[in-house]
């Protein structure tokens, strides 16, 4: 009864304008920013590169923002989006690394389980004051991609090949161009491989801050030079996937270390460069699963240097 009412309550003409914007709020915290502007710019990146994806990005943050406000979650948390970004990303993650005609209920079924998931994660960490950032969303799709390998339900996509690490050999060879490198780290947070959708998510950080685009570009450009100077592969190196997690991480380093201190951006970028060996690692790790590394050496770079300045203030 005390879920039906608070639906009722939800669904009507005079929440429609919030629930769009708060919706909008949550695909903008993807990239640590509140912004329905940045975050509208950002679903037409996205549905520019693929329509089916940007209905997925659209639907999913709608179910994790409904989910909060019908299960009476803190109210400003709400508005700022923040149930909404890891049902994004789950939806989006669930819809390209599945196959099958299902996949658009499963990542829509996805989107709403994490929207709990972050609720729980949120209590589980409240006390050590350390943000949940992308864990939840990461998490819960490698266990649900990892079904895939005992549930005929879940079928994945081909592109996700396990393989041994005894017959791993790394080629680094290919061409060097920096031009897509510099856009496509961007893209790859919302796994997109498209120049002028890559365009379109500068334009959503600048919006929201010159300091937030200006972080993006460094960290970007730090990850490329960074994996280009420890010999990483170029293929990877120039599809930005060494890059987007070094953007995140440099945003959301740069800003907590920027709110006493004007050395924010040194950290920021540090911390970016760290991300590119984490990220190696990680994918090696994952390589016998044929599982992606998603945004875990964002959340495992990010947690190090924030929890690092709990204990050590003057930094």
């Amino acid at each position: 009864m005390i879920i039906h009412n608070n639906l009722s309550r939800v669904i009507n003409r005079e929440t429609l304008n919030w629930l769009i914007v708060t919706s909008l709020k949550g695909i903008s915290q993807v990239v640590l920013v509140e912004n329905a502007v940045s975050g509208f710019i950002i679903f037409v990146a996205v549905t520019i590169a693929s329509y089916s994806l940007g209905l997925i990005t659209l639907f999913s943050a709608v179910i994790g923002t409904l989910i909060a406000k019908i299960g009476m979650a803190d109210q400003k948390s709400v508005n700022q989006g923040l149930f909404g970004y890891n049902s994004v990303l789950t939806g989006m993650a669930l819809f390209l690394f599945l196959s099958g005609d299902d996949r658009w209920i499963i990542a829509l079924v996805g989107a709403a389980i994490t929207a709990f998931f972050t609720a729980a994660m949120i209590h589980f960490m409240r006390q050590t004051g350390v943000p949940i950032l992308t864990f939840p969303y990461i998490i819960l799709t490698w266990f649900l991609l990892l079904t895939t390998y005992r549930l005929t339900s879940f079928k994945i996509s081909p592109e996700l090949t396990p393989q041994s690490l005894s017959n791993w050999t790394l080629n680094i060879k290919g061409e060097a161009n920096w031009l897509d490198g510099a856009v496509n780290g961007i893209g790859q947070v919302f796994f997109l491989d498209h120049t002028v959708s890559g365009i379109l998510l500068f334009i959503a950080l600048f919006w929201a801050g010159w300091r937030i685009g200006l972080y993006a570009i460094v960290g970007n450009f730090a990850a490329l030079l960074t994996s280009y100077g420890l010999g990483g592969e170029h293929s990877l190196i120039f599809m930005g996937l060494y890059g987007y997690n070094a953007i995140l991480t440099i945003i959301a380093v740069s800003l907590v270390f920027n709110e006493n201190h004007r050395t924010g951006l040194l950290f920021g970028t540090i911390a970016a460069c760290i991300t590119v060996p984490i990220t190696a690692s990680i994918v090696t790790w994952l390589l016998p699963y044929g599982l992606p590394p998603l945004t875990m050496p964002f959340v495992f770079c990010t947690w190090l240097f924030l929890g690092a300045r709990k204990v050590l203030p003057a930094f």
